[in-house]
């Protein structure tokens, strides 16, 4: 979740730290710092501050950080408050060792503990501070052996330290006697090396390197490296070294531009039309032959026709999405599906049953906890010598030069372009997408579906693009002006049913994020079995009411609703029954198929407009991080 940007060369490092750490500002943090080794004077400098990267810039305007070695990080608070003592880089007593982490160590206060009664005093409340008073231990034992003090001691130094260490980490490290070495290390947590030329820039995600290089060679698991303006070594947890060919950033893993957008978020909204373009040039077919179209995956499908059952592992908005795509593979392909909290799976996994496929679906790539579910299924089905427990696995990502990339041979390419905005919703359309090919793949290969139902949803989703561009404009102005009727609301209910009820509940999720309103999303006919007691006039429910076979019972739920004086606002195309509602969010006519992916427009929009109307941070939330890379 936090951000770690590390450089060695012959240019000055500290605008490259910068520059990268400004790229990393939208995964989410509370402090930012940096840590620079002076090769003349072999001294390490570090400068840390509270909140924004613009308050670290601000201490540095005054100080001097010569150096072309140092290490640079965006924390976001797990141990310890978000206060100056706990952010990083973290030092040793002397202050000759600088550390920054991305993850959790699990055993930190164990190792504290026998570090305190060795004499150690710690300055910060985090787990993070363990690291660079092991190191030091280290190097002190090594010392005895008359080890050169360099890059290499340094590298063995580390290897021995996090041998000792539980849970997950991003690691790099600085030692002031190897003033051009940089030390990295990774477990459960994404780690990056952009090579230039005579210099490296190792970061957390690809937009820190974008602007140094295009050239990146992604660190795998328990993999370490020792980086110096000569090269690279990298060594696997058996230590042995290890040589693998670098690979090209994608365009779109490079390119962050807001235009003329107020906020990242608002433009990644209007980033959906071509977001539908892309998967509908990707993935949809025609078949020459026959004139029919064809899901085309990049690569072999033929599994699927042994498929008995899926089971979809994702946490936050990518699971509203898997939920929406449960109810199309059920109805649409007949196969029994059920989406689990990846938090939850690793814990508490549905029995193993034959010829399954497992999902997982995370935007970008790094969900620790749908990492670790996906590596437990992996483990737990291959232990089985009968073939129909063989792992099944897709991933479906919007970062397919990821850690799930790396981890599941087949990947769903969202193809949405990079999305800074914490809050998904470019990737959250991209990934309802991936679901509805999906369906109509199952479909087509089961024969569950007349081709004449199957041909009727490629058509409206054919026809997608161009609506979803009409819903922005629409609803644009409109929802700011509503936003306005917020400012003071405090509870907010979101009714859908049927496919529509996970888009009310990631519509109040939107508003949780980036508004900081509590805001809850029930089945609509649920209300009345509990939610019902928290309406009044201060509670505005807003109604999703799609026609189809569930139409009446919403707008019936609405009636409810409007009888305890609550104010409705509907999601639902202008026809009979809508004039329920006290202001309609307008919605072209669809089938109840393909309405969530017009219906979650104007939510986000409503969502944005409220957040930005109360003059908050809509790209970069309190508290949230864009990447969850701790448990």
């Amino acid at each position: 979740m936090c951000g770690i940007v590390a450089v060695t060369g012959y240019k000055k490092a500290l605008p490259l730290l910068m520059n990268g750490l400004e790229k990393l500002e939208y995964r989410g943090y509370d402090s930012a710092g940096i840590a620079i080794v002076n090769s003349e004077t072999k001294n390490i400098t570090c400068n840390k501050a509270e909140g924004k990267l613009k308050n670290l810039i601000k201490n540095l305007n005054d100080k001097n950080m010569p150096g072309t070695v140092g290490i640079g990080h965006t924390r976001w608070a797990t141990h310890g408050k978000p206060e100056i003592k706990n952010a990083h880089p973290h030092t040793n007593s002397s202050g000759t060792i600088a550390v920054v982490q991305n993850g959790i160590i699990e055993n930190f206060q164990d190792l504290k503990n026998k570090l305190q009664k060795e004499g150690v005093i710690f300055n910060s409340d985090t787990d993070t501070e363990v690291i660079p008073h092991l190191i030091q231990r280290e190097l002190n034992t090594l010392s005895k052996l008359n080890l050169d003090k360099n890059g290499s001691t340094l590298l063995v130094a580390v290897r021995n330290v996090i041998s000792d260490l539980e849970g997950s980490y991003a690691l790099a490290v600085l030692w002031a006697d190897a003033p051009t070495s940089l030390v990295v290390a990774r477990r459960q947590a994404p780690l990056i090396i952009g090579l230039g030329e005579g210099e490296f820039i190792c970061a957390s995600d690809t937009p820190a390197i974008a602007n140094f290089t295009n050239i990146i060679l992604p660190m795998e698991d328990e993999e370490i490296a020792l980086l110096t303006p000569l090269g690279i070594e990298i060594y696997d947890s058996n230590n042995e070294r290890q040589y693998r060919s670098p690979v090209s950033l994608k365009v779109s893993e490079q390119i962050m531009d807001k235009m003329n957008f107020k906020h990242y978020m608002l433009k990644e909204i209007y980033d959906q039309p071509e977001t539908a373009k892309n998967w509908l040039k990707n993935y949809l077919i025609k078949d020459l032959e026959n004139g029919q179209y064809q899901i085309n995956y990049p690569f072999d499908t033929k599994f699927f026709e042994s498929i008995e059952r899926i089971e979809i592992i994702a946490c936050g908005t990518s699971k509203h999405a898997a939920m929406v795509g449960k109810f199309l593979l059920e109805q649409f392909s007949g196969i029994p599906t059920n989406v689990f909290y990846a938090s939850e799976f690793r814990y508490s996994p549905p029995p193993l049953l034959p010829n399954t496929l497992t999902i997982g679906v995370t935007q970008s790539g790094e969900t620790a906890d749908t990492i670790a579910a996906i590596d437990m299924e992996i483990k737990r089905r291959s232990s089985k010598e009968d073939k129909k427990f063989t792992p099944n696995l897709i991933a479906i990502t919007n970062r397919k030069e990821s850690s799930i990339g790396r981890q599941v041979l087949n990947i769903i390419d969202i193809c949405a372009g990079i999305e800074v905005g914490v809050a998904a919703t470019k990737t959250f359309f991209g990934q309802l997408l991936s679901f509805y090919g999906l369906a109509i793949k199952f479909a087509q290969i089961k024969g569950t579906q007349g081709s004449d139902e199957i041909d009727k949803l490629i058509t409206e989703l054919i026809k997608l693009p161009p609506l979803i561009e009409d819903l922005l404009e629409q609803h644009n102005e409109s929802s700011e002006k509503l936003a306005h009727d917020f400012f003071n609301i405090k509870d907010v209910i979101f009714l859908g049913r049927g496919i529509n009820y996970p888009i009310a509940l990631e519509g109040a999720l939107k508003l949780k994020e980036i508004s900081y309103i509590h805001a809850a999303g029930y089945p609509a006919g649920e209300m009345k079995h509990g939610p019902i007691a928290l309406l009044d006039k201060k509670v505005p429910v807003i109604s999703i009411a799609s026609p189809g076979q569930v139409f009446d019972k919403v707008i019936s739920n609405a009636q409810e609703a409007k009888a305890r004086d609550s104010f409705m606002i509907g999601i639902a195309p202008e026809c009979n029954g809508t004039e329920i509602f006290d202001y309609l969010m307008k919605i072209p006519s669809s089938t109840e198929w393909v309405s969530p992916l017009l219906n979650i427009v104007p939510l986000q929009l409503l969502s944005y407009h409220i957040a930005a109307h109360r003059g908050l941070d809509v790209d970069q939330p309190r508290n949230l991080a864009k990447s969850v890379t701790v448990e």
